[in-house]
């Protein structure tokens, strides 16, 4: 048979009855492997045989809680949460695939494999760490009401943007391999400090092919340069909104993206640890949302929304997002112009920057936004292009446009106003001025 754990040395720490139970639980996932390869045992077999693992891991739980506690063991607490976040997150979701495929034999080695792949790791890291050989991977995890605002927002979020229904497998994610996966890595900072933001987004390959792929039309159902500068936009808009959601964090700018490797993704998991780790379920596959950003444990991300307070926070939150949140899309081949035009109006709008014609089309097609301000002299694709396909698609005909330009002589405005935009900026106008006519713009919409 393949799939068998094989029992080392390594795994013991030292506690008789601890480490006896890890041998049974080892056992016994063996077993079901190998009922698994034998179909014609049926599912019955199967369900009696994990209802089984199920309730000896509880128990093991359980026992090893209670001989930390005969110990003192100092993390105890945050031992206990991981065990609860297995038991109450990652097993119920796993059941619920397994009902979902009828215990299919892929199902079953799916849900072995889990299991398998966080008892080794919790193994070889949490429980190592009761004797002193370790050191936890999670003593600076957030606080338990902070994640769970956090991953309140990020569900939310997946279905609004890639229309995925979510679950929570863990909040300890380790960083195990899953599927093919996409490891985006961003990271946000401020000229002001020295603190960063490192978050870590990791898709496996099918959720991206069946979202965003599906959105541009790709039917090859694989990944090309095209789809992923697509989810590289979508992902970093998707972080933007999560960041949106914790006033302590708005003010911080992407200074940096990477696409990794897994082995890459693993050299910066295991050097440094986390403060948010999650893990999700959804009906496309996994997703895991990631961030090392140590000064959180400091002062947290802001206030977690709750039925108690969601009202007034929220309140409080558009107040502070003063034009309620209106999105626009800066495109120009400058970056002088694009960063600029992002610190003069990033404050009281949702200002994403792009730059070129071509990623203009992808970023308004994935994400409309309420206004366009578009370079007119681009390369390749000009903003006289953009427009022109933006006017000839009923979808995207209604979103508003106005030409950034260097040039103010009659013949050149006559061209740029003959193709029907909804007004023109000249770029060296002073920064009050631009800002003015924004805010003017968005005012007589409104009225």
């Amino acid at each position: 048979m393949e799939n068998q754990l094989i029992w080392k040395e390594e795994f013991n720490i030292g506690v008789e009855t601890i480490d006896k139970e890890h041998q049974r639980l080892v056992t016994i996932i063996n077993k079901l492997y190998a009922l698994g390869e034998e179909e014609k045992k049926g599912r019955k077999a199967c369900e009696e045989g994990i209802k089984y693992f199920y309730e000896h891991a509880l128990k093991h739980f359980a026992d090893e809680e209670n001989y930390m506690e005969s110990i003192h063991y100092e993390n105890l607490k945050m031992h206990r949460r991981i065990h609860r976040g297995f038991r109450d997150n990652t097993l119920p979701a796993l059941e619920d695939e397994l009902r979902d495929a009828d215990y299919s034999s892929e199902a079953v080695e799916h849900f072995l494999a889990v299991c398998a792949g966080w008892l080794l790791g919790h193994t070889l890291t949490e429980d190592r760490a009761i004797v002193g050989e370790e050191e936890s991977k999670w003593e600076d995890l957030l606080p338990e009401a902070e994640l769970e605002s956090i991953k309140n927002v990020i569900m939310k979020l997946l279905h609004q943007m890639f229309q995925l229904k979510s679950q929570v497998l863990s909040d300890t994610y380790g960083g195990e391999r899953f599927g093919n996966g996409i490891y985006y890595r961003l990271v946000y900072g401020r000229e002001q400090d020295e603190k960063k933001w490192e978050i870590i987004l990791v898709f496996e390959e099918r959720i991206l092919v069946n979202t965003v792929g599906k959105l541009m039309g790709v039917k090859s159902g694989k990944l090309d340069v095209m789809l992923i500068n697509a989810a590289r936009y979508t992902a970093s808009q998707f972080v933007s909104h999560v960041m949106e959601h914790f006033p302590a964090i708005a003010s911080y700018e992407m200074q940096e993206e990477n696409l990794l490797t897994y082995e890459e993704f693993r050299e910066v998991f295991e050097n440094k640890n986390p403060q948010i780790s999650l893990l999700f379920s959804t009906d496309e596959g996994y997703f895991s949302y990631c961030v090392i950003a140590p000064h959180l444990l400091e002062n947290g991300i802001g206030t977690p929304l709750g039925v108690d307070n969601e009202v007034t926070e929220i309140e409080k939150y558009l107040i502070k997002r003063g034009k309620g949140g209106r999105k626009i899309l800066v495109v120009d081949d400058s970056i002088t112009i694009r960063e600029g035009i992002r610190r003069l109006l990033g404050e009281d709008y949702q200002v994403t920057t792009v730059q070129s014609g071509v990623a203009a089309i992808r970023a308004i097609t994935l994400d409309k936004p309420d206004l366009v301000l578009l370079d007119y002299e681009m390369p390749v694709c000009d903003g006289r292009h953009v427009l022109e396909m933006l006017r000839s698609d009923k979808e995207f005909a209604d979103v508003p446009v106005i030409f950034l330009t260097t040039r103010d002589d009659p013949e050149s405005v006559q061209k740029v106003l003959g193709l029907k935009p909804d007004g023109y900026l000249l770029k060296y106008l002073k920064p009050t001025e631009i800002r003015k006519r924004i805010d003017t713009f968005f005012d007589k919409k409104k009225k």
